[in-house]
């Protein structure tokens, strides 16, 4: 399936937002704009898909969290789950092995949870621990619920992106939040169009089998939403400056 062929179900409409990465001030601008769009042209049905790494690099990452967790049983509201939000709770359980995680964005998160990092240099386990202590119960619970993909019509959501000749059903759960290379090589058909995020671009990334919505909100303000009807698409984007 390429992507003048693909379609969502009729009745459907389908947004589509990609990395967040700690911009609460971007997620809340662009949520506000979906529902104004909802009411200025309302479907039989439509459908929120969040394509993952929710926290790191940006500054408030705690209240992104906050803002999902609070929607993670609405039936319109799909979280998937990003290498970040991964990484996360594998800091949390395996903190001698979190260098990635800290280096890659994971401060400004501890940052946001309230975990103080002034004075002396303190281990991994330590952060760890103090981290644990400060997380809301709720949140760990989100992150660790968090699905892999999402199907709706001839589309698959996922963060980062799936390994060509592999059926979309058999695809690992490593591949589907961290894969660059080979997906992104691939000009062949994937049996669905790929939305996916992860790798962050200037701007949408349009391909034949594949769209790439992370438009690096984290330091350029803009988030995406991808707006998936029928066989048409179009993109609500803020601008947090």
């Amino acid at each position: 399936m390429f992507l003048g062929e693909a379609a969502i179900p009729q009745g459907l409409r389908v947004y589509a937002i990609g990395d967040v990465h700690g911009r609460a001030d971007c997620l809340s601008q662009l949520l506000d704009m979906i529902e104004a769009d909802r009411l200025a042209s309302p479907a039989a049905a439509s459908k929120i898909v969040m394509l993952g790494d929710y926290i790191d690099r940006g500054p408030r990452s705690r209240e992104v969290v906050d803002m999902l967790a609070g929607r993670a049983n609405d039936d319109d509201f799909v979280c998937l789950k990003g290498n970040h939000d991964e990484w996360f709770l594998s800091f949390l359980s395996k903190p001698d092995e979190g260098d990635g995680f800290l280096n890659w964005g994971g401060i400004q998160t501890l940052e946001s949870y309230g975990v103080d990092l002034a004075g002396s240099i303190r281990s991994n386990a330590e952060l760890a621990r103090e981290l644990s202590r400060l997380i809301p119960p709720e949140h760990r619970r989100f992150l660790s619920h968090l699905r892999l993909f999402h199907e709706e019509g001839d589309y698959f959501f996922c963060h980062a992106g799936v390994r060509p000749g592999v059926a979309l059903q058999f695809q690992d759960p490593h591949d589907l939040m961290w894969i660059r290379g080979e997906f992104h090589a691939h000009k062949g058909d994937f049996g669905k169009v790929i939305v996916h995020g992860h790798t962050p671009q200037t701007a949408v990334d349009f391909q034949k089998n594949r769209i790439n919505i992370d438009t690096r909100a984290f330091d350029t303000g803009v988030l995406t939403a991808l707006v998936l009807e029928g066989t048409g698409q179009r993109l609500i984007q803020t601008d947090c400056t």
